[in-house]
């Protein structure tokens, strides 16, 4: 989903000697929170395949999940906020270096319309390696998709007035929590891929599940796109910094003000026999679909990461993360593959004996599990990522 390095393009030769540390330092940081973000997810997707015997019905639920699978499930929530954060980015980014508003709309409804396919398709197949399927997730990959087709519309408005509305839709959709339609209105379709999760009836054989409502998310990438111009080329680094550390820490104050009071669009938290269990439940937040408090959370400590990860985009121990963040969506379905494949194979030696014979028995595991996993990877991904940046004349790459 990276559209840094297909999007750095010099414009002489004296101008890229002036200006390469600043471009390559802050689109380096976008790739290094995108790669970030997707070593949180590869931990979450490990824990969903091989810690089933361990599961609890809610990873976040305080009364019956161990600290350190609950911090875990929490690093998870990062990643689709942050996802779309980004792609509301770069997608800005792209329209810069390209054919303006009218370029990026284009890009934009092209790739929103690929990501639902390959949801539907090759990301359904991969975690239930059914086909033809009777149930499909609709799941992040379709949100971002969703999002993408709203956002090459609203790409028309001035900014500031898509800043105002992104931020007046993830700001204000809780307020239609209590809205529900049943199956027999024709409002049900259209306000379950909106706001409220739930099942679709395709037919006799085939369901929809909207796991990841939409409105919300096209809230937070018109955000991502709206703040575009702190990473513009030319754009001041230091105005950049403050610009993403005091909306970072705004955010959290946001989030600490309103989960004190303890109302406002959030299931409301109570005191717990510990000081843990306490924490637990003040982080205990709704994602489907994402409140304004989960948001105000992770996009407050993603904007943070953002301004750090800046800083030191040059440093070695960061390479790695930029090439998984320049090649995203290759290593999603690379992982759901992989992990499925291996999951195969256990189920064929041991049987359905998940706890006995196969699958971890601590949240430790399941790191050291996702360490070696993000190592095994990584060669395939940098391979896919010096493809991108090699043949930019291969036009499908860049839908990846």
């Amino acid at each position: 989903m990276s559209l840094a390095y297909e999007n750095e393009r010099a414009i002489d030769e004296s101008a890229a000697a002036v200006e390469a540390p600043v471009r390559h330092s802050r689109l380096q940081s976008i790739d290094a929170l995108r790669g970030l973000i997707i070593v949180f997810m590869l931990l979450d997707h490990v824990r969903e395949t091989f810690f089933l015997h361990r599961q609890v019905t809610d990873p976040m639920d305080v009364g019956s999940t161990s600290l350190e699978l609950f911090l875990s499930r929490t690093l998870a929530h990062f990643c689709a906020p942050l996802f779309v954060f980004l792609t509301g980015l770069s997608a800005f980014l792209y329209g810069q270096r390209h054919a303006g508003t009218k370029g990026v709309a284009h890009f934009l409804f092209v790739r929103g319309l690929v990501l639902i396919a390959l949801e539907l398709t090759l990301v359904n197949v991969a975690w239930t390696f059914q086909f033809p399927p009777s149930v499909i997730y609709l799941q992040v990959i379709w949100a971002i998709g969703l999002s993408m087709l709203a956002l090459s519309v609203l790409v028309a408005l001035p900014r500031s007035v898509l800043a105002v509305l992104g931020l007046a839709i993830i700001g204000g959709h809780n307020l239609l929590d209590g809205v529900h339609f049943g199956t027999d209105s024709w409002l049900h379709v259209p306000w379950a891929i909106l706001h409220d999760r739930g099942w679709i009836e395709v037919s006799d054989s085939l369901r929809l599940r909207t796991s990841y409502p939409v409105l919300p998310w096209i809230g937070v990438i018109a955000v991502g796109y709206a703040v575009g111009p702190w990473f513009a080329h030319g754009a001041d680094a230091q105005k950049r910094e403050m610009n993403l550390i005091v909306s970072g820490f705004g955010l959290l104050t946001l989030f600490l003000a309103l989960r004190g009071l303890n109302g406002y669009g959030e299931k409301p938290w109570t005191p717990g026999d510990t000081t843990t269990q306490t924490l637990m439940s003040l982080l205990n937040i709704t994602k489907y679909p994402p409140s304004l408090l989960f948001i105000s959370f992770t996009l407050g400590f993603g904007l943070l990461m953002l301004a750090w990860l800046e800083r030191g985009a040059q440093k070695v121990w960061l390479k790695p993360l930029v090439t998984f963040g320049a090649a995203p969506m290759f290593f999603y379905l690379l992982h759901l593959y992989v992990l499925k494949v291996l999951y195969l194979i256990a189920l064929a030696v041991w049987g359905a004996n998940q706890g006995t014979y196969f699958g971890f028995d601590s949240v430790s595991a399941l790191w050291v599990c996702a360490a070696a996993m993000t190592l095994a990877l990584f060669p395939a991904v940098r391979w896919f990522a010096d493809l991108k940046a090699r043949r930019r004349d291969i036009t499908w790459l860049k839908y990846f």
